[in-house]
């Protein structure tokens, strides 16, 4: 059955949840101060940019005020693993959303990520480089945020559920930027799947800088447990949330199995936009067929209300239906411990 506003599973054993992969998610009563509808675009092709160029457009009476308002756009790439294409986004799928913003937006535009390993190579293996000498229009240029001199403090939990402290960058908290995520469709090792929140919460906690001799790596701070990773995004998002502007999710080619680095393509061919974050990732999950209950740190940012999660209250634009793009992708092999969060804590 469907909730009218959260979904999830609760208080029930590894077996039964597992036994419920296939099937609808339970009730779970929990009040969420997001009420409003939220409009998705899903859009199908064999065209990567021109899957996103026109899932943009889908929106573009929800991006283009906010648009107006901003000094300059914030691109977010996600730039996971600096030498597989697979698992990181495609210069086409930065290319869709530059020719959407030329049209639109004057410049200047800055891609900017903290790949968990060396941004540049990132930059350079990806061709993203190339990109600005094709964009002059929109002063097109190419930040690390791992070299940001004065990040901000956050608290986290950490493995024994104490508070601990991370660096995030400072430019994804500008209210100058109007900050445009570029995800993937990505099965994961710790929260079953990967998409858009996940893309702009990862790029905030940050490592030491290439001329930094001290070795640091507050990414690594998220990655306390399955249970402890999903409220630590939910934790992040709730504080990044205010400066969003909006997602896209290019499911072009998206990951399955072992992600988000080392699975294998599935052909989605399909794109996904959205100015509300959570409701992009509850279409890209069932794009997925992947159990929505599933995702905890989405079901959280839902109960704080971050966004929309409830499907019923998703307005659906584009040329593609969800019945007509959706395919199984196959979750990790640790998917079973992935889903604990949804029952108690292990009495000791």
């Amino acid at each position: 059955m469907r909730s009218n506003q959260c979904e999830s599973l609760a208080g029930i054993s590894r077996r039964a949840l597992l036994s419920l992969a296939g099937g609808a998610p339970l009730l779970r009563a929990q009040i969420s101060s997001f009420q409003g509808r939220a409009a998705v675009s899903l859009v199908h092709g064999e065209d990567r940019r021109r899957n996103v160029y026109n899932a943009l457009v889908a929106i573009d009476d929800q991006v283009r005020p906010a648009l107006k308002r901003k000094k300059y756009v914030l691109l977010k790439p996600n730039t996971v693993a600096v030498s597989n294409q697979l698992g990181c986004t495609h210069a086409d799928a930065l290319r869709g959303i530059l020719d959407y913003l030329g049209e639109r937006f004057r410049g200047p535009v800055v891609i900017a990520d903290s790949s968990k390993d060396c941004t540049w190579d990132a930059y350079e293996n990806f061709l993203y480089n190339r990109l600005l000498t094709e964009y002059r229009g929109l002063k097109v240029s190419l930040v690390d945020l791992n070299e940001d001199p004065h990040p901000l403090v956050h608290e986290i939990v950490d493995r024994d559920l104490h508070l601990t402290q991370v660096r995030l960058a400072s430019r994804l908290f500008d209210p100058q930027a109007f900050i445009l995520g570029s995800a993937i469709l990505k099965a994961h090792d710790n929260v079953v799947a990967t998409l858009s929140v996940k893309n702009l919460v990862m790029a905030a906690p940050l490592h030491n800088a290439r001329n930094e001799s001290a070795k640091w790596h507050d990414k690594a701070r998220y990655h306390q447990g399955y249970r402890q990773i999903q409220m630590n995004i939910a934790l992040t998002a709730k504080r990044m949330r205010p400066y969003w502007g909006a997602t896209v999710i290019d499911g072009f080619e998206g990951m399955e199995g072992e992600g988000p680095l080392r699975g294998t393509p599935v052909a989605s061919r399909l794109a996904i936009a959205s100015t509300d974050f959570v409701a992009a990732d509850r279409v890209g999950v069932e794009s997925m067929g992947v159990n929505p209950a599933w995702p905890g740190y989405l079901q959280y940012c839902c109960d704080a209300g971050l966004g929309q999660y409830d499907l019923a209250k998703i307005d659906i634009r584009g040329s593609a239906a969800l019945s007509e793009v959706r395919k199984t992708y196959k979750l990790h092999p640790r998917v079973d411990k992935q889903i604990e969060w949804l029952g108690p804590l292990p009495k000791g």
